[in-house]
């Protein structure tokens, strides 16, 4: 493909969205600054390599190239906020074998796919699979700087939702087991004298355990602590009697 024919010039006025990598963020009470986003290329095109370099450099975006999608599986970091400009139609692994070994590694990278073809229903499968857009060569510089943002913000807001997971896996960690239980019975509506009968303790005991979850998962109220139990799923939280007799459950606290 001669010069950069697969990208129009690059526009005006664009923004310049370095400034977001200078905010910092906290992992387990350990500061330290965000990792500047990257933006994978992949394109078995020299020309089209260097023209989509450069234009994502005028926005000031750190960029990878590669000619292939065994190079570029071999250097991506799922940990660093990023997004993937593939060709679909690469020598050796096609771009949506890129997409299909990414999903099954666990690295959410989005992805942006070109493309050089009309090709309706290999740009279904990309985005049924997740692909953030699909654009057609000669791509407009606009358009594809509009979509490799948009991946960046997605990965971004990605990235923040495992962190703030684990933030929460971390609190509920620091519950006892009988926390655990006052915990699951209160997200599910129950007052303090229901809970205190399902788990054959007083109703001063269990305000005591309530207080101590709230305390420990940080939680300023109620429809916050309710929350908190959605993100973790009800994994570790399971109501310790969501069907049986409270009559039973005693009974059997007290063998």
């Amino acid at each position: 493909m001669p010069g950069d024919s697969s990208i129009s010039a690059a526009p005006r006025g664009v923004r310049d969205i370095s400034r977001l990598d200078q905010k910092r963020n906290d992992v387990e009470g350990a500061s330290s600054l965000k990792p500047a986003p990257v933006v994978y290329i992949v394109d078995d095109d020299t020309s089209v390599r260097r023209g989509l370099e450069r234009l994502l450099g005028t926005i000031g975006l750190a960029c990878q190239a590669f000619a292939s999608g065994d190079e570029f599986l071999a250097a991506v970091d799922p940990e660093r906020p990023a997004c993937a400009v593939l060709d679909i139609r690469l020598h050796g692994l096609s771009g949506l074998e890129i997409q299909r070994r990414l999903a099954e590694r666990g690295a959410h990278v989005p992805i942006i796919f070109l493309t050089g073809y009309a090709e309706v229903p290999i740009a279904v499968r990309a985005m049924k699979a997740g692909a953030v857009d699909v654009l057609m060569k000669p791509v407009d510089s606009q358009s594809l700087l509009d979509a490799v943002q948009r991946a960046i913000a997605i990965d971004r807001r990605r990235q923040a939702d495992q962190l703030a997971l684990a933030q929460l896996r971390q609190r509920a960690s620091r519950l006892t087991g009988r926390e655990r239980e006052v915990m699951a019975c209160v997200v599910s509506g129950r007052s303090n004298k229901v809970i205190a009968d399902i788990l054959g303790a007083t109703e001063k005991t269990i305000k005591v355990h309530r207080a101590a979850v709230m305390a420990k998962m940080e939680a300023h109220s109620l429809p916050e602590l309710v929350r908190m139990a959605d993100r973790l799923s009800a994994g570790p939280l399971s109501d310790p009697a969501p069907a049986a007799d409270a009559t039973a459950v005693r009974e059997t606290n007290k063998a």
